[in-house]
């Protein structure tokens, strides 16, 4: 067990470890760490997708002809490549995803949304954003969500 000096305060050991966060990051870490557990929970519950599938689903959705290669879609989800086949496996075993060849380069392979997957998907989408705004965007004026839009689209650049 480490030790530490006898009536140290947390502030104290803080500071001796290298400084104090800054401010605003505890809060959204907790912040996100609490509304993605809400809606992963909701979209298990109600449509049994979690978070992750729902966003792979999503994403297929939105794309052109219902289709991306695996490659474009892990940058999209900002995920590794493992991780995006990982995703895709169950998706493909629930008959969401298939998988497909390119036609021109036989190296690249696409992820492509089915019948069954776009209904899911279509199916969810009310319900989410339902959800996204009762655990977030609630709690905020919508001139606090600009500003909010504003600082967080920094993180994204």
């Amino acid at each position: 067990m480490a030790t530490r000096p006898r009536g140290e305060t947390q502030k104290q050991r803080m500071r001796r470890a290298g400084g104090e966060a800054p401010a605003g990051w505890v809060p959204f870490l907790r912040g996100h760490g609490r509304v993605t557990r809400a809606l992963d929970e909701a979209l298990r519950r109600d449509h049994g997708l979690t978070l992750n599938e729902y966003e792979v689903l999503l994403q297929l959705w939105l794309s052109d002809q219902g289709r991306m290669r695996r490659v474009d879609l892990a940058e999209h989800l900002l995920i590794t490549q493992g991780g995006v086949t990982r995703l895709l496996a169950g998706l493909e075993r629930d008959g969401l995803v298939e998988r497909a060849s390119s036609d021109e380069d036989a190296r690249v392979v696409f992820a492509c949304l089915t019948e069954a997957g776009a209904a899911r998907v279509e199916a969810a989408r009310r319900d989410h954003l339902a959800e996204v705004r009762r655990v977030f965007a609630e709690r905020f004026s919508a001139a606090e969500l600009a500003q909010l839009d504003e600082l967080l689209s920094r993180l994204a650049a």
